[in-house]
């Protein structure tokens, strides 16, 4: 995640957009917090930053990349995201496009979130026309357009959402306050973020 240059502008993009939004002295959900990277960034910013992740390899990884903010319990591991109460949930490089439906996690979500606080996840953008040269991307275009959902067939089963399914799912509790990029970029970049506002 950190050789490649384009995942470095992706992750560097994204917690620039999550520590602007971030109240001085906030504490953070790191959803999916896979090897701890954006954690660390959080914990160095002043954010007491939860982290939870369900595969035990990144939780692993993690352990040892953020070991000495553990120690000092600037990030702090928790089996659910029910155990905290934070001001914002992060959720970076699709960690969202692994489930097949939202709903019931804006439902968990909500009652770890702040009134007023947010979610910002970055998503694969099913528009990118990068992975056009791809036949199940050719072979989904229709149920895009019908849908606004696809999934492809693969072993860890990723789905792809249009920004407006994904807001429906996280509606009443969530509103959908701004996407990035908007228009063209879409179709040009691999992910797009979305930032939710509780209600």
């Amino acid at each position: 995640m950190l050789a490649s240059q384009r995942d470095r502008i992706v992750r560097d993009s994204f917690q620039r957009i999550a520590l602007d939004l971030l109240p001085e002295g906030a504490e953070v959900l790191d959803f999916g917090a896979g090897t701890g990277i954006d954690a660390k960034a959080y914990a160095a910013n002043g954010h007491q930053t939860f982290v939870y992740d369900p595969s035990e390899a990144m939780c692993a990884h993690l352990a040892q990349y953020c070991h000495d903010e553990i120690a000092r319990k600037t990030i702090v591991e928790i089996a659910s995201p029910l155990a905290c109460k934070v001001q914002a949930v992060t959720a970076n490089f699709a960690v969202l496009n692994h489930f097949a439906d939202h709903t019931s996690l804006f439902e968990e979500l909500s009652r770890v979130v702040n009134q007023g606080g947010f979610v910002l996840a970055s998503m694969l953008s099913p528009y990118y026309l990068g992975d056009a040269r791809y036949g199940w991307w050719r072979a989904n275009v229709m149920n895009l357009v019908r849908r606004g959902h696809y999934a492809i067939p693969s072993e860890s089963r990723i789905h792809r959402f249009t920004p407006r399914v994904v807001a429906r799912a996280a509606a009443p509790h969530f509103r959908l306050e701004r996407l990035i990029p908007r228009g063209f970029g879409l179709a040009t970049d691999l992910y797009m973020f979305l930032l939710f506002r509780r209600v």
